[in-house]
């Protein structure tokens, strides 16, 4: 069983994508970052950079924090979704890091900018805005021949669909990215996909 710590972000949702995908049973407790349960005492032990997700794996007793570190820690537990060939491995772990280092918070700073900032400041919107499609222009490209990120349906996909799956709520379109429109709609399709975007409910 694992206890997983989340709320209804892309980060926490990355996560419960993948718990469906593998079909591990969970455990949801929801904690409510606008109220501050994320800096209670009980939380920080878990992570002691007060952020959710957080894992803890009854099974080893292993704590795992870090979105990206618990999709690798789950993809190795269940040898699913992270090929073990060096070539491709190393293929999803680079798009996986693209979005540990380039999406999550480039987008995240846009949609904090946009959406609640006391101050509405145009540079900054317009900076990442600006970057939000230069970010979706390289996901295009890397999709324009291929189903997926690295071919087979990965880690890699499951962390980045839910930042780019919030398009319209950060007031941005995909109507000029055609391949990564299909992707998000492939994505959107996958049954397990669906089911992890809802958790918590």
């Amino acid at each position: 069983m694992i206890d997983f710590y989340t709320f209804a972000t892309p980060n926490g949702r990355k996560v419960s994508v993948m718990l469906e995908e593998v079909g591990l049973p969970y455990t949801v407790h929801s904690v409510h970052i606008g109220e501050g349960e994320q800096f209670h005492p009980d939380f920080i032990k878990l992570n002691p950079n007060s952020k959710i997700p957080v894992i803890t794996d009854q099974e080893t007793g292993l704590t795992v924090f870090e979105s990206g570190a618990i999709l690798i820690y789950l993809a190795e537990k269940t040898a699913k979704f992270l090929p073990t060939d060096a070539r491709q491995r190393y293929s999803v772990l680079q798009w996986l890091m693209f979005q540990m280092g380039s999406v999550g918070p480039m987008f995240g700073q846009l949609n904090h900018f946009r959406r609640t900032a006391p101050e509405k400041l145009p540079y900054a919107i317009n900076r990442y805005e600006q970057e939000t499609i230069r970010l979706y222009g390289v996901l295009d490209t890397q999709l324009q021949d291929r189903d997926y990120l690295s071919g087979d349906y990965s880690i890699a996909d499951m962390a980045i669909y839910p930042w780019v799956a919030a398009y319209d709520y950060m007031g941005m379109t995909l109507e000029h990215h055609s391949h990564l429109s299909r992707w998000v709609e492939t994505m959107n399709n996958r049954p397990a996909v669906r089911r992890g975007m809802a958790v918590p409910s």
